[in-house]
């Protein structure tokens, strides 16, 4: 019998006969490009059942396919069982990428129809054939489709007010030869403005666009008639700097509010630019100058990143302190519990607004998946042996925090104890170098992976990404991972530094923490750049091959231990204070 997915994927079909349409592509993303869309733009999931943060679909009269990278393959094959949805692998060298397959099946001549609100104009731009853009297309069938939310809005203190910005950002566009820049990305209208909300899952976020101009600023926002005090205080205050609040909606009049060249950031969604070439506008696509700006965070975003990691470091050693004692005592505890005990344990925070992703708490062969997502029901016990991981994250009004923590629960195998060192080696190669300015993270990506690759292993994703300041945990436009990416680490910029090894049915491994750049100091050899770890926890070392760690490692290792049980101590209980001590003590 069919199943709830096939049936809306013939719904869709029955669309497309009728349109003559030879295929329809689904997006997993939303209006702004976003990593995480609010439930309103679920396309995939709602057509599919698949609920990875990566996928797009592909519904043609006679084929249905998801695209999917690596970290997803086990999740889709399990999800897409009965649907008549077969999996698409990316990032494999045998890939055959969407625009590449319609080609394949229909030549030049093919008719595609997509959510144009939903597919970024770069990748509508590579399918071959007619595209046509249908703005919620699937709004025929889904007849219980959550509305766009509107949360409540609120300002923060950044160091840099919205006028500063906004003066920067014109200088910005008119030397460029703009005449005006709409921004579209949502963690940049959230860092233009200063504002955040909860629009978004895991994000402070406002769903909304900005269009800066030489002589106005619009702001497209409003979605609700009745609007909580909150906002409309947020709103009157923003009013009164002579930025025009606007309905969200009023965005598709865009090329009647000025008269020049328009700057779109690189990830505009296809209806948009869609209308502004229909309309003659003069306008090109480029990566936001916001970007690089954003990354490099202030003084005022160090300091208040620092106590965010620190609120979090004292979370994180509770949790520890909690989970030992647990199963020590014999009491059950399953995967799902230890992600809801952390939750909690943050949650007494003052300052904790939400987690910054979906928490992967993973015992065991579940650790294997990068992206292991930890069920709600029937979810594995821990037992007292192997390995568990914890990959979280949480969002204070002080920062944005990301820290993965593999646990050792009694007994390990041999191969346990090698991986989980190799690792750690990586990690501190990674946290200790010093590079030149003007080093990009592909270029010392290898530093965190020599220990693995001498004993022939390796991770395959990225060792490192950027993080916001109480906006998205991942962020651009730096990172560190084998693919080339030429922007430069600057002082300022938080990254993650995290290697893993994971061994399909076995075990996983992963250490994170995240890193400020910083200056190391100027010589005749140039000027010299380091990190400075801001991520507060001690990583187990009961189970560490200590043959494997040379001086050097285990100096920063005592250190970075030393530095946390200074900070944190006298922020804990006592008996939990005298346990981190010992989790600390010098190897």
């Amino acid at each position: 019998m069919d199943n709830i997915y096939s049936q809306r994927i013939e719904m869709l079909r029955s669309l497309m006969s009728s349109k003559g349409w030879d295929a329809v592509v689904i997006s997993g993303s939303d209006p702004h490009s976003s990593e995480y869309p609010s439930d309103r733009w679920k396309q995939v999931q709602w057509l599919s059942g698949f609920t990875g943060e990566a996928g797009d679909l592909v519904i043609t009269l006679d084929h249905a396919g998801l695209w999917t990278d690596s970290r997803y393959f086990i999740q889709a094959i399990s999800q897409l069982e009965g649907t008549g949805v077969e999996l698409h692998k990316t990032r494999v060298p045998e890939e055959v990428p969407i625009p590449l397959w319609l080609k394949q099946e229909f030549g030049d001549d093919a008719i595609i129809a997509l959510d144009g609100l939903s597919v970024a104009a770069c990748d509508a731009l590579d399918l071959p054939g007619t595209v046509i853009s249908v703005p919620d297309m699937l709004n025929k069938f889904w007849e219980d489709r959550p509305a766009i939310p509107q949360t409540p809005v609120y300002t923060i203190e950044t160091g840099e007010s919205r006028q500063q910005k906004i003066s920067w950002l014109r200088e910005k566009i008119s030397a460029s030869g703009f005449d005006a820049a709409l921004v579209s990305s949502l963690d940049n209208v959230a860092w233009m403005l200063n504002v955040r909300a909860s629009d978004i899952e895991y994000n402070p976020l406002v769903i909304s666009y900005l269009l800066v101009t030489k002589d106005r600023v619009l702001w497209y926002v409003i979605r609700e008639e009745d609007i909580d005090e909150q906002t409309q205080a947020c709103f009157d205050e923003i009013s009164a700097e002579d930025i025009d609040i606007l309905p969200y909606s009023d965005i598709e009049y865009i090329t009647s509010e000025f008269d020049g060249k328009i700057l779109l950031e690189s990830s505009i969604n296809y209806n948009i630019y869609s209308s502004l070439k229909a309309a003659n506008a003069e306008f090109e696509l480029q990566r936001s100058p916001i970007a690089l700006r954003k990354s490099i965070k202030n003084p005022c975003e160090i300091e208040a990143m620092r106590q965010a990691h620190i609120t979090d470091g004292v979370a994180m050693v509770r949790f520890l302190y909690y989970l030992e004692r647990s199963l020590d005592a014999g009491r059950e505890l399953s995967e799902w519990d230890l992600a809801l005990k952390l939750e909690d344990i943050r949650s007494e925070s003052e300052d904790y607004t939400g987690d910054s992703f979906q928490t992967i708490s993973a015992y065991g062969p579940g650790a294997a998946l990068p992206h292991y997502i930890t069920p709600k029901d029937d979810a594995p016990v821990l037992r007292q042996s192997g390995l568990y991981l914890n990959d979280s994250g949480a969002q204070y009004k002080t920062g944005t925090t990301d820290i993965t923590r593999t646990i050792p629960l009694g007994d390990c195998t041999a191969l346990e104890r090698e991986d989980y060192t190799l690792v750690l080696k990586g990690h501190i190669a990674l946290a200790k170098a010093v590079f030149p300015v003007g080093t990009a993270g592909c270029q010392i990506d290898a530093l965190a992976r020599n220990a693995l690759w001498e004993n022939m292993r390796n991770f395959g994703h990225g060792t490192g990404h950027g993080v916001g300041y109480f906006l998205g945990v991942h962020e651009g436009p730096q990172d560190i991972r084998q693919n080339f990416n030429s922007t430069p680490l600057c002082p300022g910029m938080i990254t993650s530094i995290e290697p893993g090894i994971y061994r399909e049915g076995m075990h996983g491994v992963r250490h994170e923490n995240l890193y400020l750049c910083e200056e190391a100091g100027t010589n005749g050899f140039g000027s010299w750049l380091k990190f400075e770890p801001l991520t507060l926890c001690p990583f187990d070392c009961s189970i560490l091959e200590l043959d494997l760690l040379d001086r050097n490692e285990k100096r920063w290792l005592n250190d970075y231990h030393k530095k946390v049980y200074e900070t944190l101590s006298p922020l804990l209980p006592e008996h939990i204070a005298q346990w981190l001590k010992e989790k600390t003590a010098a190897i």
